[in-house]
């Protein structure tokens, strides 16, 4: 990560978003997996969004990350929270919600510790927990 201080405060370089944001503990780990999905599973940068809005249930949210696929179809939908946030219901369901608009297949939620994703299948209306995320010339 490209971290610089100004006026005490400490940023770093968003490279999807290009441009310095302040380093809070979440952004940390945002930054960390924009890092990952790029580097190690090749997901291009122009095809993911941060702090996108999205209405939900009338009410303007903001999810974390979201990545589109070849096709520019949503596909994978992030939310982080701050290391010291624990991964439980709640942070799943607010997942949920900004996916019941976005109709993505996979679904993450990350704290930097722990990671859970899982497949949806929106026509069973269920999902499935998954080891690892597909690579962007796989599935993606």
């Amino acid at each position: 990560m490209k971290v610089r201080e100004v006026n005490g405060t400490q940023e770093v370089f968003d490279p999807v978003r290009k441009k310095y944001v302040k380093l809070t503990p979440e952004e940390k780990v945002r930054q960390q997996w924009i890092n990952y999905l790029h580097s190690e599973l090749g997901y291009p940068l122009n095809l993911m969004e941060v702090e996108r809005k999205v209405e939900v249930l009338g009410m303007s949210q903001r999810l974390d990350l979201l990545c589109r696929n070849h096709k520019a179809e949503m596909f994978l939908l992030i939310e982080c929270k701050a290391p010291e946030v624990a991964i439980n219901q709640k942070v799943f369901d607010q997942a949920a919600r900004y996916n019941t608009v976005l109709k993505a297949p996979y679904l993450l939620v990350s704290n930097g510790i722990d990671h859970f994703i899982a497949k949806i299948d929106f026509q069973e209306q269920k999902h499935q927990f998954v080891e690892e995320i597909p690579p962007f010339n796989g599935e993606a």
